[in-house]
């Protein structure tokens, strides 16, 4: 019991050593507070004196006052410096977005320019383009109506509606989408056409017999005196000389050599079948570099200028014939190959 007791005297004696501890902080706090206070709430008195002999002007205030004024004045004056200085950052990003605007109006103005002018060019490009497919035979008509069904350009710019608000330069590309597809499918006709023209041309008699255009018509095809006998005979072919031998001669058509022989009239001649019922004969050769039954492409080299068989010089005697026709070679030379 008695170690009870001193048990609690001790706690006792703890707790009021605590409570008078923690009531000494608090009385010095509340001290600190007051004395704060009365020094914040001394009386000031400011005194502005004019120079001249007017009245002197007295202010009346306390140091919490002036504080709290000091302060107030401080925080305008920084917020004041603070705002002007980002203003002034906005108004220098203002100043350049203005200029980029201004760029890009500029910019806009020249690529309207040139979406103008690319418009008209497709439109004189259009016409120019229906005027060759009503020549060669085209009907455009039929042609623009599957072009605009089945182009990918027409589902991206579609020509039936404009959406509301679209500026100008919209409605002219897509109206210059419309001329481009317009025109593709015309194009790969004319394409496929000059294709078949060109194995036509290729199959056909139609370029000058020695190789780069070499020589000049020596005798035409027709009535003629024969330069050896001095009679009136029909020429049924066309002379070209060069004024010597060893010219290459070149076949004027894809073809097949039927005949390589030796004439005494022609001397050393070529035959050549081409398509469509076309024949060709060079004659008087010096020499020939095909065989029988050898396919030939037009350009190719077949013999070469000679003065063979019945010849008063080195020429060559060109001869076109259709079936059993002979027709005036002349029609049949107005190409000169370079090379």
């Amino acid at each position: 019991m008695a170690r009870t007791r001193t048990y609690k005297k001790l706690e006792k004696s703890l707790v009021h050593l605590i409570m008078v501890f923690f009531a000494g902080i608090f009385r010095k706090v509340i001290d600190f507070t007051v004395a704060v206070f009365k020094f914040c709430d001394r009386k000031l008195t400011i005194m502005i004196v004019p120079h001249s002999q007017s009245r002197v002007i007295n202010f009346r205030t306390n140091i919490f006052s002036l504080g709290a004024g000091t302060l107030l004045f401080l925080g305008i004056l920084i917020s004041f410096f603070y705002f002007n200085r980002r203003n002034a950052g906005s108004a220098q990003e203002i100043a350049r977005l203005q200029e980029e605007n201004r760029k890009t109006l500029a910019s806009l103005d020249e690529l309207r320019d040139e979406n103008n002018n690319l418009l008209q060019t497709a439109e004189q490009f259009q016409n120019t383009l229906s005027q060759a497919l009503a020549l060669i035979g085209i009907n455009q008509t039929s042609i623009t109506k599957n072009a605009g069904q089945n182009s990918d350009l027409s589902s991206l710019f579609n020509m039936q509606e404009i959406a509301h608000g679209s500026v100008k330069e919209s409605a002219d590309i897509r109206k210059l989408s419309n001329y481009l597809e317009n025109a593709v499918q015309p194009i790969e006709q004319i394409g496929k056409m000059l294709q078949i023209q060109g194995a036509m041309l290729s199959d056909t008699p139609n370029v000058w017999p020695v190789k780069g255009g070499l020589g000049h018509f020596s005798m035409p095809f027709g009535q003629a005196l024969h330069p050896i006998t001095g009679q009136w005979y029909i020429h049924k072919g066309l002379d070209i000389s060069t004024y010597r031998s060893g010219d290459p001669v070149i076949s004027t058509a894809n073809g097949q050599v039927v005949t390589v022989t030796y004439d005494a009239s022609f001397g050393n001649y070529i035959i050549i079948q081409h398509k469509y019922g076309y024949y060709t004969r060079y004659a008087h050769l010096q020499s020939t570099r095909v065989k029988t039954g050898q396919f030939v492409s037009q350009g190719d080299v077949i013999g070469t200028i000679g003065n063979s068989g019945v010849s008063t010089g080195a020429h060559l005697h060109y001869e076109v014939h259709i079936g059993s026709e002979v027709v005036d070679p002349a029609k049949y030379v107005n190409i000169k190959l370079k090379n």
